[in-house]
C-alpha cells in the first residue's frame, strides 16, 4: 500500500494519504484547509484518484480541507453520523467500511473527545488512525464539544486497545515531533490511559488539565460543521491565473515549455544559470535575461513586478529556488519552467545559441 504522513505546522495536525497501488484509488484522513493545494499536488504527482476525504471528528483547531478537495478532485466527504455536521457525502457509524481499490478501512466509534469521533482501522489491522481519541502518550481533551472522560476511557480501551499490540497508531496531532506509536506501547506507557490506570483516575486527570480553548476554535468549529465549505463563494483554488500553472508537492508553481513557447513575449524570462552555461551547448530560451542565481538579489530591481516572470535553469532546480527568492522580494506572478533547458531542448523548441550535438 502507498502511504504518506503529512503535517500542518500551524495546528500540528497530521493528514494521512493511503492508496491502493494496483488501482491508484486513494483516501485522505483529516485534510487541512490551508494544505489542500499541497495535498492536490501530491495526489496528482503520484497519479492517484482521490475517492474519499475522511474526518475523524469535527475539529476545533483547524478547518478541514475536505470541501476544497471535493471541488478540485471530486472526492467524497465521510464523517460520523453522530457529528451533526452537514454537507458530507456519506455518514457512517461504528463498523462502517470505506473501500479504496482493493483495500479498505473500517470505522470504530471512539467518542469522548467529541460525540462524533471515529477511528479508522486498516483492513489488515496493521494501522489505526485515531484522530484525537488516542495521541502518542496522551489523548484529546474532554472539556467541550460533548466531551466526556469516562466515555473516552471506554472508547480507547474497548475499540483501540482491543487491536493487536503491533498495530501502529497514527494520531491526529503531535506537538513534540513524534510521528506514531503502537497499541502495545500505549497500553503500557500512556500516562493517562494505560491498562493499569482506572477510569476514575483518568476522569480526575482530565478534569484538571486547565487548558485554554484552541485559538481557531471560533472559526474552525462552525466551518467544520459544514465540512469546510467557505462562507464566500469566491475562493480561488488556482492561486494564479496568468498561465495554466501546476503547483508541485515541493511548493513551487511551474509552467510547461509548450505554454512558454507560445507566450514568451507576454512574460519576463529569467535564466539563472552561470554565463558559460547561458552561452553553452544547451543554448537559451529566446529573449531570456541572464541573472545568475548567486547575484539575482542584486539585479531584481531591473524586473517589472506587474509582468509575470518565468525562471529557467538547466534542469529546473536552481530556477525553482529563484522563484522563492523572487516571491520574498514581492513578485507574486512567478513560475518555474518545468524541466528547465533539458526539457525545452528535448521538446525541440527554438533556442538562441547552443549546438545540435
Amino acid at each position: 500500500m502507498l502511504f504518506r504522513q503529512l503535517f500542518d505546522q500551524q495546528s500540528s495536525t497530521y493528514t494521512y494519504l493511503l492508496a491502493d497501488p494496483a488501482t491508484r484509488e486513494a483516501l485522505l484522513v483529516d485534510p487541512v484547509f490551508e494544505q489542500a493545494r499541497r495535498d492536490v499536488a501530491l495526489v496528482e504527482e503520484l497519479g492517484l484518484k482521490l475517492k474519499w476525504a475522511l474526518e475523524t471528528h469535527v475539529h476545533a483547531d483547524h478547518v478541514t480541507g475536505a470541501w476544497l478537495l471535493r471541488e478540485r478532485l471530486g472526492s467524497q466527504i465521510v464523517i460520523s453520523r453522530a457529528s451533526g455536521a452537514e454537507g458530507a457525502d456519506r455518514y457512517i457509524d461504528n463498523s462502517g467500511v470505506v473501500v479504496f481499490g482493493k483495500r479498505s478501512v473500517q470505522a470504530r466509534s471512539t467518542p469522548g473527545h467529541t460525540a462524533g469521533c471515529l477511528s479508522y482501522v486498516l483492513d489488515d489491522h496493521s494501522m489505526v488512525f485515531t484522530g484525537d481519541a488516542l495521541l502518542i502518550r496522551g489523548c484529546g481533551r474532554t472539556d467541550f464539544q460533548q466531551g466526556d472522560p469516562r466515555t473516552l476511557y471506554e472508547s480507547v480501551h474497548q475499540q483501540i486497545f482491543s487491536l493487536p499490540d503491533d498495530c501502529v497508531v497514527y494520531p491526529g496531532h503531535d506537538y513534540r515531533g513524534l510521528t506514531c506509536t503502537s497499541v502495545g506501547e500505549e497500553k503500557l506507557y500512556n500516562p493517562r490511559l494505560a491498562e493499569s490506570i482506572g477510569v476514575e483516575d483518568f476522569a480526575g486527570y482530565m478534569r484538571h488539565l486547565g487548558l485554554a480553548h484552541p485559538k481557531q476554535m471560533a472559526e474552525a468549529v462552525p466551518a467544520n460543521m459544514v465540512c469546510g465549505r467557505p462562507s464566500s463563494s469566491n475562493i480561488s483554488f488556482a492561486g494564479q491565473d496568468w498561465a495554466p500553472l501546476t503547483y508541485t508537492f515541493a511548493g513551487m508553481w511551474e509552467v510547461q515549455p509548450n505554454w512558454l513557447e507560445e507566450h514568451a513575449r507576454e512574460v519576463q524570462i529569467v535564466d539563472v544559470r552561470e554565463p558559460e552555461e547561458f552561452n553553452g551547448p544547451l543554448g537559451r530560451v529566446p529573449g531570456a535575461k541572464l541573472m545568475p542565481l548567486g547575484s539575482l538579489s542584486e539585479k531584481i530591481s531591473s524586473l517589472e513586478k506587474a509582468k509575470p516572470i518565468v525562471t529557467v535553469c538547466r534542469s529546473g532546480a536552481r530556477s525553482a529556488q529563484a522563484t522563492v527568492l523572487l516571491g520574498k522580494a514581492g513578485f507574486d506572478k512567478v513560475a518555474n519552467l518545468s524541466g528547465g533547458m533539458l526539457r525545452w531542448r528535448a521538446q525541440r523548441f527554438p533556442v538562441e545559441g547552443g549546438s545540435d550535438s
